[in-house]
């Protein structure tokens, strides 16, 4: 084979693979800032929460790999999904605090006002 053929298979092999990534990576969406999404001081720092506790088994906008149920719009039912306890911050803040069925609580590490912050950036998902 000579060298412009080898040249030549190994550019289409690399369109190839290129064009695959490119593919395969098009649901991945790049992570907003919090100016971008509107948030304001204290849903960006609830945010910062949810990233250290809660994104770890929670994706704000799917399961894809989670162990926990997507939180993407939690507010905006009247009923929470798994339990059917209302959605609202008072039941949710539970949960938060003292966890349930496999999700563990987390009132021995956060503060009220944490929780309070988590809840707002929960509003806005």
């Amino acid at each position: 084979m000579s060298f412009f053929n080898r040249f030549g298979a190994l550019l289409i092999a690399s369109a190839a693979v290129i064009t695959l990534l490119a593919l395969t990576g098009c649901d991945i969406e790049r992570r907003k800032s919090d100016a971008e999404l509107g948030l304001n001081p204290q849903q960006a720092e609830g945010r910062k929460i949810y990233d250290n506790y809660c994104d770890r088994c929670h994706e704000p906008y799917s399961s894809r790999g989670k162990k926990g149920p997507p939180l993407k719009g939690i507010f905006k039912q009247q009923y929470l999904p798994l339990s059917g306890l209302p959605a609202n911050d008072e039941r949710v803040g539970e949960i938060i605090k003292f966890g349930r069925s496999k999700m563990e609580g987390f009132g021995l590490v956060l503060s009220d006002q944490q929780i309070k912050d988590l809840l707002a950036y929960l509003h806005t998902l």
